[in-house]
């Protein structure tokens, strides 16, 4: 059986673009009669707020799209994450960093364009008297193996990063012992039972990490969908700090069905826009029409 999710940050009220990805994520789960997970990735408390998750879960249920089992948060989950972190550990495969983010902008260039800067392994090689002579509270690190892992993505097609030369050894838990995104959600998905990720394309960089890690878990990765980023009409992503589209200055315009509407349209699963209910658009999900570039959004 397919098992989905959608897993926002309750960091703010959801955007046009979070409303999208979960849209997605509904109807291809709806259409293959699986069972759709809501988790709340309440991993950093200073963040996150209880009052952003409960309103999360009250605009997905004005939109239609419902859920099939009680609502995981991460922020419950800190043993399932030590034990996976231990196991890491146990394999040799994790060491404390010192550096600070300053100094390993300093040490590398960000990778093909982008902003995220590769971790040059400084404190991979420390002897135990160096790590000793240190101040500063380490984040740990997992040291990245020299080899190729693809993604064969349902949307974008084939990806492949070389983990040594495109991102490092990266961060599993942070100076504040506060678990890092890459592990929680592999453990998640993995206790989740998820077989299907259907989230934004700006997450698609991230995959062979996870990959990797759900291989020396021993657990198998589930089968990944990256959907088109919705833009604002001067080309910038839409962001929650940004408030841009914000769903509670839309739904005092627009009803839910012509919000799914426009996004079902932009996405190229209708021929024009007009109202539309969530389950009216599951019953004519069909992947091979969803668009692979991000989309200029306008209402």
């Amino acid at each position: 059986m397919t098992v989905g999710r959608f897993a926002p940050s309750p960091s703010g009220r959801m955007h046009l673009g979070n409303l999208f990805a979960a849209l997605l994520a509904w109807c291809a789960v709806r259409r293959e009669d699986g069972e759709m997970v809501l988790r709340m990735e309440d991993l950093d408390p200073q963040r996150t707020s209880p009052h952003f998750a409960d309103l999360i879960r009250r605009d997905l249920e004005r939109f239609g799209l419902d859920w099939d089992r009680e609502v995981p948060r991460q922020s419950s989950r800190t043993p399932a994450y030590d034990a996976a972190f231990e196991r890491l550990e146990g394999m040799g495969l994790i060491y404390p960093c010192y550096c600070s983010r300053a100094q390993v902008h300093a040490a590398s260039a960000p990778h093909l364009g982008q902003s995220e800067f590769v971790y040059p392994g400084t404190c991979r090689s420390l002897t135990s008297s160096q790590r000793a002579a240190q101040s500063r509270k380490p984040c740990w690190r997992i040291r990245v193996p020299g080899e190729e892992w693809t993604v064969r993505d349902r949307l974008q097609g084939t990806y492949t990063e070389l983990l040594s030369r495109d991102c490092g050894d990266f961060v599993l838990r942070r100076a504040d012992g506060v678990y890092a995104y890459q592990l929680a959600v592999v453990v998640d998905d993995a206790d989740n039972g998820v077989t299907q990720v259907v989230r934004g394309r700006d997450l698609l960089a991230s995959t062979p990490r996870q990959m990797y890690l759900f291989a020396l878990l021993g657990k198998s990765a589930p089968e990944y969908c990256h959907v088109p980023l919705l833009l604002a009409p001067d080309g910038r992503r839409l962001s929650k700090r940004d408030g841009d589209l914000d769903l509670g200055a839309l739904l005092t315009r627009f009803s839910p069905e012509t919000i799914i509407g426009v996004l079902a349209f932009s996405a190229g699963l209708l021929d024009r826009s007009k109202p539309i209910s969530a389950s009216e658009l599951a019953s004519v999900f069909d992947w091979r029409k969803v668009r692979r570039e991000d989309i200029i959004l306008t209402l």
